[in-house]
């Protein structure tokens, strides 16, 4: 794949992960006025270990499948990739009834592991209900994902990308809708509607299946035609041929596992510690804040690395296997420049704009000693904010591993970087309160991307220099946007404008604010041929906007 059509591939994948997650941050706005910071957090309870038992479930096969089938089709071998596919579907099938049973049965001792025995507002019978309810989606997202792998594998993102969406946008509207008849129409029983909110997530499979049935039926006659055109067929044993698709899998599971493992970490041992230094009548709702609301914000930027990294792995792991070096550098230039050039002044900006983002999106709350305002809240995106670099960085980085057939390394920079999370919890949180478990997410996910980085140096014998020298532009651009910005605010704070003042006037100083900074980023970046050394010629649209001088 060239380096336009990885920029294509990666659009559109990034597109649609966009798309996908700006409609799952803004659905909360809605959903956050009729339950509160209670059913927030009450749906993260269930969402955390949710998405853990997601990449259990499918143990890493469908984005091993992508592997397999970008691999054996370089090598002109169409069939053997469309056995493994039909293998693996039988296995997810499997994997999928077997999580959903243990899922099920086990929401119980979840809920205790979860809830603190002073915990207000959430019992553990709530906690217990809402897990058992999002556990049906299990019964068919390993399937749905492995057909989404088997395209990515032949460079088609179309089904992933549209699937995705469909998925998100059926998921969201039942959501909203039974919320709403149960909290406006019916009993007003927040677990009750959290429980309705955590079945969309089965109902969204089913519509992502539809979408990847249609894509299935059109694409089947080219997909039959490559292999009736083989000219060769080569007799692999399935025993082989699954060992190789599970020492590509193994790595998937784990990497996949890293946010909601840092999460899940939290989950455990926030309400007790929090408690344990007097601040147990509010711990949840920080809980909430922290890896719900912030959380929906601040993984907005990580979309573009989400589809970078699965437009990446055909294209590395073809280029690798090919053994076409130059092109494997330029690759691997070209992604890693990507990741710096949008998401760094991505994530400055949220922070400087954090208690406006806030403010907009989930309404001001001025708090006081026993409640948690818009003080609070704001403070904690800001100092979350930054950690969304280290996130879209490791997603990048593993996935450029599995594409080296490095994987296991990927395994390892994972495991330190969950250690220290697990070792440093409870103290920063006693030290830090809830600002606690955004450092220790901070400290962990940047051990784990400095490893990455070291291996693929070393893997690919793969030089930063290019790197290095325009994240240090990209960061004197962003200091000049930060100074930008920052200004801008200082000139409607004269008129009397603050985030303090309710949601429309925060709504203004952001988009005044966010659209001022990021037209001067976008204009200097471009002007300086930045924006087109790094995503290439198709950047010359602009032109008519941001006519060069």
């Amino acid at each position: 794949m060239s380096g336009s059509t990885l920029l294509r591939g990666t659009m559109l994948l990034t597109a649609a992960t966009f798309l996908s997650k700006l409609l799952g941050m803004i659905y909360v706005i809605p959903f956050e006025a009729l339950v509160g910071d209670t059913g927030g957090t009450l749906l993260s309870f269930a969402y955390i270990p949710y998405t853990i038992f997601i990449s259990i479930s499918t143990i890493g096969v469908p984005l091993a499948v992508s592997k397999f089938v970008s691999k054996y089709n370089a090598l002109g071998d169409y069939y053997t990739g469309r056995r493994v596919f039909k293998a693996g579907m039988s296995l997810m099938a499997i994997t999928g009834v077997l999580s959903f049973i243990i899922m099920y049965s086990s929401a119980g001792l979840l809920a205790e592991l979860s809830i603190s025995d002073d915990a207000k507002g959430i019992t553990k019978e709530d906690v217990t209900q809402v897990i058992q309810m999002i556990s049906f989606a299990l019964l068919i997202i390993p399937g749905m994902s492995i057909v989404r792998g088997f395209f990515q594998g032949y460079e088609y993102m179309e089904p992933t990308a549209f699937s995705q969406v469909v998925e998100q946008l059926v998921r969201i509207a039942f959501l909203l809708i039974s919320v709403y008849v149960v909290m406006e129409l019916g009993s007003g029983d927040i677990p009750t509607a959290v429980n309705f909110a955590s079945f969309a997530a089965f109902i969204g499979a089913i519509a992502s299946v539809a979408v990847l049935w249609y894509f299935w039926r059109k694409q089947r006659p080219m997909l039959d035609e490559r292999i009736e055109q083989q000219q060769e067929t080569v007799d692999i044993s399935m025993q082989s041929l699954f060992k190789e698709l599970l020492t590509y899998a193994g790595p998937f599971v784990l990497v996949g596992l890293a946010t909601p493992l840092y999460q899940q970490i939290d989950s455990l041992t926030f309400n007790r510690a929090m408690a344990e230094v007097g601040n147990g009548e509010i711990a949840e709702k920080l809980f909430g804040i922290v890896n719900l609301y912030s959380h929906k914000l601040v993984i907005i930027p990580v979309t573009l690395a989400t589809g970078l990294s699965l437009a990446l792995l055909p294209t590395i792991t073809k280029s690798f296997t090919e053994d076409r070096r130059q092109q494997l550098n330029n690759q691997l230039n070209q992604a890693l420049q990507i990741i710096v050039v949008l998401i760094f002044p991505a994530v400055v900006g949220i922070s400087i704009l954090s208690y406006e983002a806030y403010g907009t999106f989930f309404g001001v709350t001025i708090g006081d000693s026993e409640t948690v305002g818009i003080e609070q809240q704001g403070a904690l995106l800001r100092w979350y904010a930054p950690v969304a670099m280290f996130y879209a960085l490791f997603t990048v980085t593993s996935s450029i591993l599995q594409g080296l057939n490095k994987q296991r390394f990927a395994v390892i920079s994972l495991g330190a970087g969950v250690l220290l999370k697990l070792i440093l919890n409870i103290p920063f949180i006693h030290w830090f309160g809830a600002k606690g478990i955004i450092l220790t997410t901070g400290i962990a996910a940047f051990t784990a991307v400095a490893l990455n980085l070291w291996k693929i140096r070393s893997a690919a014998n793969f030089s930063y220099k290019q790197v290095y020298k325009r994240s240090l532009f990209i960061i004197i651009l962003t200091i000049l946007m930060t100074v930008i910005v920052l200004v801008v605010k200082w000139l409607l704070s004269l008129t009397g404008l603050s985030y303090e003042n309710g949601r429309f006037q925060s709504l203004t100083v952001l988009l005044i604010s966010a659209g001022v900074g990021g037209i001067f980023y976008l204009w200097v970046a471009y002007q300086t041929t930045l924006l087109e050394r790094v995503l290439g010629n198709r950047v010359k649209v602009l032109d008519r906007f941001l006519k060069r001088k």
